[in-house]
């Protein structure tokens, strides 16, 4: 923990969209991080101007994303932006001594593996030491990391339900991971398929099995791509996931007790004895999970908030890390029930 109370200046870029504003409303209230700048693609504006519903709280100006201002400014910067944009600041912040949270995917592969399934990649050198944010596989080493990549939101679902139970996983048989997820996952760019007339009332299943987070699956739990079986679907919901997991075990061992035991020291993950939901985790950073199992078949049902723990909220818990502060400090726990 950080041996001062000595406010730590940090910045949000990528104010305009869905992960920007949750990002910001955290920070407004962190007790340590001080929000000293916030930036999007065209700056000349407010956040309240943004998003109206932050008239009253915060009036903040939105300056065009400057580097050279915010590595003059800040200690660390969120970067809520798309892929390929990202890489275009994480270089130069580095250089300027400026740790980074990337929420894009832009770091979260290695790059051969990247350049298939996004575009090319022109920061070779930054891929060789970042740190993968999620905090149950990899918190030792996010405590001392300068650039961090904020897991997509399927692939923490996903990981976070399998962890457990990799090792008892039968060999090179499907993962299979069916998941269902909000419409503000697609951010705030229009689309038909997030049409209100296309989405209302619906429900349907996009780029089956080839998925852009279906490598990120596999890579990070260490299997080939093949054995990765993921299909996302879109629900008619404004927030929140839930990832249906099934796999083959070769144990006869409890797998909730396993469940349990793996996760008892985690702050974030809550196990569940009966079968988990949205609504429950929606506005915080908490990972809900559900195992049963039939023979060898084990389904495992793991819930989150698609914009928190699937992107703003973890991004901040990785901060925490990084600057060596508590990591659940400022991170919401209070789900919005009803």
């Amino acid at each position: 923990m950080s041996a001062t109370n000595e406010k730590i200046n940090v910045a949000v870029v990528g104010a305009t969209g869905y992960t920007g504003l949750e990002l910001v409303k955290m920070l407004l209230n962190h007790p340590r991080f001080n929000l000293n700048y916030i930036a999007n693609s065209e700056g000349g504006t407010t956040i309240n101007v943004l998003h109206p519903s932050l008239n009253g709280v915060c009036e903040d100006e939105v300056k065009k994303a400057n580097i050279d201002e915010m590595a003059a400014s800040c200690t660390l910067v969120f970067l809520a932006v798309p892929h390929q944009t990202a890489m275009a600041f994480v270089k130069p912040l580095l250089e300027k001594g400026v740790k980074v949270v990337d929420l894009s995917a832009d770091y979260r592969l290695p790059q051969d593996i990247y350049e298939e399934f996004y575009c090319p990649h022109t920061d070779e050198k930054n891929l060789k030491h970042v740190v993968y944010g999620l905090p149950e596989m990899n918190r030792e080493a996010l405590k001392s990391a300068i650039l961090v990549a904020n897991p997509g939101c399927f692939p923490t679902s996903a990981i976070l339900g399998l962890l457990p139970f990799m090792d008892i996983r039968v060999a090179n048989t499907p993962i299979i991971v069916d998941a269902k997820t909000g419409v503000s996952g697609a951010g705030k760019k229009l689309s038909e398929s997030t049409h209100f007339v296309n989405v209302n009332d619906n429900l349907f299943a996009y780029n089956p099995l080839m998925h852009r987070h279906a490598p990120e699956i596999a890579q990070k739990l260490n299997v080939a791509f093949d054995e990765v079986n993921f299909v996302p679907h879109l629900v008619p919901l404004t927030r929140g996931m839930i990832s249906s997991i099934y796999i083959q075990i070769n144990s006869d061992e409890d797998v909730l007790e396993r469940l349990k035991t793996f996760y008892m020291n985690e702050k974030f993950i809550r196990v569940s004895e009966n079968p988990v939901d949205m609504k429950n985790v929606a506005g915080t950073n908490f990972c809900d999970i559900y195992v049963k199992r039939k023979g060898n078949v084990l389904f495992i049902a793991s819930a989150i908030d698609n914009l928190m723990r699937g992107a703003s909220s973890q991004a901040l818990v990785n901060a925490n890390l990084m600057m060596g502060l508590d990591e659940d400090l400022g991170i919401p726990n209070i789900a919005y029930v009803p």
